[in-house]
């Protein structure tokens, strides 16, 4: 059957596992006490189960696992599967990283120095950066700095996506829809694999915001916050950076632009005010936002829209059929939304 089915299998198989186990494990995290308390810098205004990450992880292995047990990966050459296995596993650990500060609120030290060291296992699977397409200068070999580059690739993402996630929906919602225009993009530039993990978590994504969106019956914690940035991260690296066109490199920064950008702008004005950039604070956007006066769900709404735009920007440096109109629909959309921002703000 064509290709294209499988990722269709993935993203459905995931969607229907995140809807049917969240409120499982929304339930068992009452149960158990494992809940968020309100306060600090937090918006919520009650108890929130946190551990949703790992309805998003099961569903999208489950996804994957059907896949393969279907067929579907027999499409792929042994390297690309490799590879696959390699996001997945990777994922898992940052998954694994990520529910332990849930559970035991571990130090920004030892996550970093753990993320930094699934990151280079990753590394060592073949989930590498080892070239850049530079346009107008060709293809650039990265030798040695391939490690620390991928290295910092996979665990700024996956910190970028945890920064974000402070507003009920926001980061499954940024996650979700990054994750459909990979799909889209890695489709169209004939890279099976990654378009099969991207499915697999655009569907997990998106099925989580049932139970996310506000008001949120539960939270992600940084499990899986940490596992759909590596993930991202990851298929931007197997699927995008690794491909031979020129415009390929500079696909998944740009794509996942609004994480990228919020976070960057967070560090450099936490080390401006002599403060260390693990330190939470007020800076990040969705906090900007509120202040201004805004709902969440504005602010949460505004932050998609954006998403979408640079999503629609990707699409059509990629040179996707009709890239072009969803950009100019998507700036249209990202208008009327700052728009309305504008109004609410004054």
């Amino acid at each position: 059957m064509p290709y294209q089915l499988y990722h269709l299998i993935a993203f459905l198989v995931s969607a229907v596992v995140v809807l049917w186990t969240t409120p499982v494990v929304k339930t068992i995290g009452i149960k158990s006490g494992r809940v968020d308390q309100p306060g600090g810098r937090k918006v919520h205004q009650r108890p929130m189960v946190r551990l949703g990450g790992v309805s998003i992880f099961v569903g999208t292995l489950i996804a994957l696992l059907t896949v393969w047990w279907s067929g579907g990966f027999g499409i792929l050459p042994i390297e690309k599967e490799w590879e696959v296995w390699g996001v997945t596993l990777g994922g898992l650990a940052f998954f694994l990283i990520g529910l332990a500060d849930d559970l035991f609120s571990l130090s920004p030290f030892i996550r970093l120095l753990m993320q930094a060291t699934v990151a280079a296992v990753a590394w060592w699977m073949g989930v590498q950066i080892d070239f850049l397409n530079v346009p107008f200068d060709g293809l650039v070999q990265m030798g040695w700095l391939s490690l620390p580059i991928t290295v910092i690739w996979l665990v700024g993402m996956a910190n970028a996506i945890n920064w974000i996630d402070g507003l009920d929906g926001l980061a499954a919602g940024v996650s979700g829809i990054a994750a459909v225009v990979m799909l889209v993009v890695t489709l169209f530039m004939q890279q099976p694999a990654a378009g099969l993990i991207a499915a697999a978590l655009a569907g997990g994504a998106l099925g989580f915001l049932r139970y996310n969106f506000n008001p949120a019956q539960i939270f992600m914690g940084d499990g899986g916050a940490y596992f759909m940035g590596f993930t991202l991260a990851g298929v931007g690296v197997i699927g995008l950076v690794k491909s031979t066109a020129v415009t390929a490199v500079l696909l998944p920064y740009l794509i996942l632009a609004v994480p990228i950008v919020d976070m960057s702008a967070v560090i450099l004005a936490r080390l401006r005010h002599g403060k260390s950039p693990f330190v939470a604070d007020k800076r990040h956007l969705h906090h900007r936002l509120l202040q201004a006066g805004l709902s969440q769900r504005l602010a949460v709404l505004f932050i998609y829209s954006l998403t979408l735009w640079v999503g629609s920007l990707a699409l059509a440096f990629a040179g996707v059929p009709s890239g072009i109109a969803y950009a100019f629909g998507a700036t249209s959309l990202v208008s009327y939304t700052s728009w309305q921002v504008w109004k609410q703000a004054r």
